[in-house]
């Protein structure tokens, strides 16, 4: 019987062990989506701020940006192509419609709509609207940089 005892008492520790890991990986998920939702609102804020430009800001070391089939790899390169650009007359407006992250909590995803305003010489505005796919990577600090957008 005392065996029989000891056994039940293990099961219920080792039970108490995985319920309680189980609620902190969850707790750790939806603690990343919710870093990387703010990473995202800050991105869209700083583009309304400062343009282009500030994607650099958001972009890992080895982001890659899809621009036209023409893939800018690295952040510098980032950086160069978006001060090269004439931003004085483009907009940039985006709504994250989803987000997601690993189990591990390291890397996550978003996706959603977006609007590109290009305001022409005669002050004409044009719209191209469009669905984005950006991912994200917890850097070595903690903070969320994309590496693909």
């Amino acid at each position: 019987m005392e065996k029989q005892k000891r056994y039940l008492l293990i099961s219920i520790m080792i039970l108490t062990i995985l319920i309680s890991c189980s609620i902190d990986k969850n707790a750790r998920i939806v603690k990343s989506k919710q870093e990387i939702l703010k990473a995202e609102k800050d991105f869209e804020a700083a583009v309304k701020q400062d343009g282009l430009i500030a994607f650099a800001k958001f972009a890992a070391e080895d982001a890659v940006i899809n621009d036209n089939d023409h893939l800018i790899k690295g952040n510098s390169a980032i950086k160069n192509f978006y001060a090269a650009k004439k931003n004085g007359n483009v907009q940039l407006v985006w709504t994250p419609d989803f987000v997601d992250v690993s189990a591990s909590g390291d890397l996550g995803y978003t996706y959603g709509k977006y609007t590109y305003s290009v305001t022409d010489s005669t002050g004409k505005t044009k719209d191209f609207n469009g669905i984005f796919h950006t991912v994200w990577k917890r850097q070595k600090n903690g903070e969320w940089k994309f590496v693909w957008d």
